[in-house]
């Protein structure tokens, strides 16, 4: 597997966390580091103008997202955001390599973003049906955390993503076994298997 696609599954991931984390993360090593080169258009991301983009919409992220009931409303909107930030990321780390299809890599760094996205926000209603929102803080915080260790390892240490995509697919394997569990346990005992307990 290329590095410049692990890099970019590395990137496009947690992007279905915070869109912006791994947008900057992008940014601050094409600007200051060797590590990476954006090519045209995608250098206008380390540029003033993008670096003051992406901090200007990361901080409202910041602050929406952990407040809950708007945390809903942002994960809502960034429905759309999310996929496209993460096709964003793989097209720009890709946009090098010759033997990566760039449709192909746009759809990945969608699909991966999508998922990680689907993951946060069916995590984030659980944890407001059974806290009354008031783990969700806690639970962005973590989030931001988790996307911005992510990114910086999908940069520096690309092998590691591996680990993290691993972990991934078994999380989401095993949240929705327990869901599905859940769903027909509802069933048997005559509750609604879409109401949350």
């Amino acid at each position: 597997m290329e590095v410049a696609l692990l890099t970019g599954l590395g990137l496009a991931a947690p992007a279905g966390l915070n869109a912006y984390i791994p947008l900057l993360v992008l940014a601050l090593a094409g600007r200051f580091s060797d590590t990476v080169t954006l090519a045209a258009p995608y250098d206008v991301l380390s540029s003033n103008l993008g670096l003051g983009v992406i901090l200007l919409l990361l901080s409202i992220e910041l602050v929406v997202d952990k407040v809950p009931g708007l945390d809903h409303l942002n994960d809502l909107v960034n429905t759309v955001i999310r996929p496209a930030v993460g096709a964003l990321l793989m097209l720009s780390v890709t946009s090098d390599a010759v033997s990566i299809n760039p449709v192909l890599a746009g759809l990945l760094g969608l699909g991966a973003a999508g998922t990680v996205h689907a993951a946060k926000v069916t995590t984030r209603v659980t944890s407001t049906a059974t806290t009354a929102g008031l783990f969700n803080p806690l639970l962005s915080f973590g989030e931001d955390v988790i996307a911005a260790v992510s990114s910086i390892l999908a940069i520096f240490v690309p092998l590691a993503v591996l680990v993290f995509l691993i972990g991934f697919a078994v999380f989401a394997g095993w949240a929705l076994l327990r869901r599905r569990r859940s769903g027909v346990a509802r069933v048997a005992t005559g509750e609604s298997p879409n109401v949350p307990r």
